[in-house]
C-alpha cells in the first residue's frame, strides 16, 4: 500500500523549519480569540489540521502530560508546545499569544458587565453561549477519541471507558480515579511493549 494513501493532516510540517516566535504568538492569539471561552477545540484544529505542527497522536499525548502539570491544561500546552518548537522563548511566545488578547477582552468586558450585568437580554445571551461552548468541548472530546478508536486497541478503550465510568458516572474523586489509572495504564503498555520486542 503506498504512502500517498495516508491522510495529510498526519504528516508534522516539522522536518522543514519550525515557525518563528512571531508565528506561534499569532497562532496562539488566533486559537485564544477563536476559542474564547474553550479553546481547546481551536488549538487542536490550528495545532493538528490546520499548520500540521503535529499528529493527531502527538497532541493527545501532549495534552495528557499537560494534565498532571500544575495549572490549566490549555495554558501548559501552549508552553510546552511552544518550548518544543523554539525553547523557552517559544514556550513565553505562545504563552502571551494565548493569554494577553483574552485579558484585555476580559478586562473590557469585566467593566461592562459592572456596569449592565443585571439585563435580562444579557443573562439569556450567556445561558446561549454556554450551550454552545458544551457542544464544542463534546466534539474535540470524540475528535481526540479517533486515534485510538482507529487503532482499536482494546486494552487502551477499556482504561479509557473505566476511567470515565470512575469519574464522569461513578463521581469519584480525580485524584484517586488517577492514582490507580496511572500505574495501571503505564504498567500495560510497558508489558505490551515488552511482548512486541520479544
Amino acid at each position: 500500500m503506498s504512502t500517498d494513501s495516508a491522510p495529510a493532516v498526519q504528516k508534522p510540517d516539522l522536518a522543514a523549519a519550525p515557525p518563528g516566535l512571531l508565528a506561534l504568538f499569532l497562532a496562539f492569539a488566533r486559537m485564544s480569540l477563536a476559542g474564547f471561552g474553550g479553546v481547546l477545540v481551536f488549538a487542536r484544529r490550528a495545532i493538528v489540521e490546520q499548520h500540521r505542527w503535529m499528529t493527531a497522536d502527538e497532541f493527545n499525548e501532549t495534552f495528557a502530560l499537560c494534565h498532571f502539570l500544575p495549572g490549566p491544561n490549555i495554558v501548559n500546552l501552549s508552553m510546552v508546545f511552544g518550548s518544543r518548537l523554539r525553547g523557552i522563548a517559544g514556550g513565553v511566545a505562545a504563552f502571551t499569544g494565548l493569554l494577553l488578547p483574552p485579558t484585555l477582552i476580559m478586562t473590557a468586558l469585566a467593566i461592562a458587565y459592572a456596569r449592565f450585568g443585571d439585563t435580562e437580554v444579557l443573562r439569556r445571551i450567556l445561558a446561549g453561549i454556554s450551550c454552545a461552548a458544551v457542544g464544542l468541548l463534546i466534539a474535540v472530546v470524540f475528535r481526540m477519541m479517533t486515534p485510538l478508536l482507529k487503532r482499536a486497541d482494546p486494552l487502551a478503550l477499556i482504561l479509557m471507558l473505566g476511567v470515565f465510568l470512575a469519574i464522569g458516572v461513578l463521581r469519584l474523586p480525580l485524584q484517586a480515579v488517577l492514582l490507580v489509572a496511572i500505574p495501571v495504564s503505564v504498567g500495560v503498555t510497558c508489558l505490551l511493549r515488552r511482548k512486541v520486542a520479544a
